[in-house]
């Protein structure tokens, strides 16, 4: 194995030049350290991370704890999307990922003892139960921890705008003319909330009253809840005009059970979904609906938690709002 002793060898420097080249310190000329990080690049050299353990105290290993409730795994396109922009940037900022779990063997642990027996540094949480007693743990517990979408008192939260994007698109649909607008809602959790703030407030300002028939429940990512829904919906005796789905791909139960009933989208009924996911937008129609930047919520997470391992914001409370934007399809008819 190459250690710091063969690039000094090979450089004609001492080995703390070496050291502090490969570990960012600012104090060598930047001709000297451009030597050493191209020797180091020739001489395929690896960093001994159980030395550096011990030297900084830092693993360089971040955990991320994702549970998927709707059983879809990385499968899942929003947050495959996050976790695949949380990757990249630890990457870029000489981190790795490790997935927190309960289970290690064949012995089960919590959530804050699985993040110490991998010696994370610090964990990204998403898609989880914030209420737990797990999740609770962790978060009162002293790992630097950064939450997506879901903000808590004096932590660092990274959130996509989902008031806006709530508002937003339902503004459009307004400004199409529609007024009997129905919601197919997600489960209730803060991101739900947002987003029917975010409609009520728009609904309001335009002064057209909510009605509670069109108020449906569904389950995010769940194509089944959404089918059944826009079903009720259209058997009503005064049925909708638009309905609003909870993401892109519940739309897909939705859209199907359209077809099923006959009813021409957005001839007979506009829709809209969330998300912005690639998908979509080869539907035809092509779907109306909210892009959320997943990619970036993802990177900015990362790097708001390695600023915390790092002491840049330690101790800070903040919560990031990640902007969205529409994505006019044409599923949804002006009247």
């Amino acid at each position: 194995m190459i250690t710091i002793k063969d690039i000094s060898k090979k450089c004609g420097v001492s080995v703390s030049t070496v050291s502090k080249v490969l570990n960012g310190y600012d104090e060598i000329s930047e001709a000297t350290a451009e030597l050493v990080r191209k020797t180091a690049r020739e001489l395929h050299y690896i960093p001994n991370n159980a030395a550096r353990l011990l030297k900084t105290n830092r693993s360089h290993n971040i955990g991320v704890l994702f549970i998927d409730e709707t059983m879809c795994g990385l499968t899942h396109e929003y947050f495959a999307t996050i976790l695949n922009g949380t990757r990249d940037e630890a990457e870029k900022l000489g981190y790795d990922i490790t997935f927190i779990g309960q289970n290690i063997g064949e012995d089960n642990l919590s959530f804050l003892e699985h993040c110490r027996y991998r010696k994370c540094d610090g964990v990204v949480i998403a898609s989880v139960n914030f209420e737990s007693d797990q999740v609770v743990e962790l978060l009162k517990s002293d790992v630097p921890v950064v939450t997506i979408d879901y903000a808590f008192d004096n932590g660092i939260s990274v959130m996509s705008d989902n008031l806006t994007g709530g508002y937003s698109l339902t503004r459009y649909v307004l400004e199409q003319g529609h007024t009997k607008i129905a919601v197919i809602r997600g489960e209730d959790t803060e991101v739900t909330r947002l987003r029917m703030a975010g409609f009520r407030k728009a609904m309001e300002e335009f002064g057209v009253p909510i009605r509670e028939e069109y108020m449906m429940e569904g389950i995010y990512h769940d194509p089944s809840s959404s089918s059944q829904a826009a079903k009720t919906l259209m058997n009503l005796e005064d049925p909708p005009t638009a309905i609003m789905f909870p993401d892109d791909y519940s739309y897909l139960g939705g859209m199907a059970r359209l077809e099923k009933m006959g009813i021409s989208i957005p001839d007979e009924i506009s829709v809209t979904g969330y998300d912005g996911i690639p998908l979509a937008q080869v539907l035809r129609p092509r779907l109306t609906t909210w892009f959320q930047n997943a990619e970036e919520i993802g990177r900015v997470s990362v790097q708001k938690l390695i600023d915390t391992i790092e002491g840049d914001n330690e101790g800070c409370a903040e919560e990031v709002l990640v902007q969205g934007k529409l994505l006019e399809g044409n599923s949804v008819k002006h009247i």
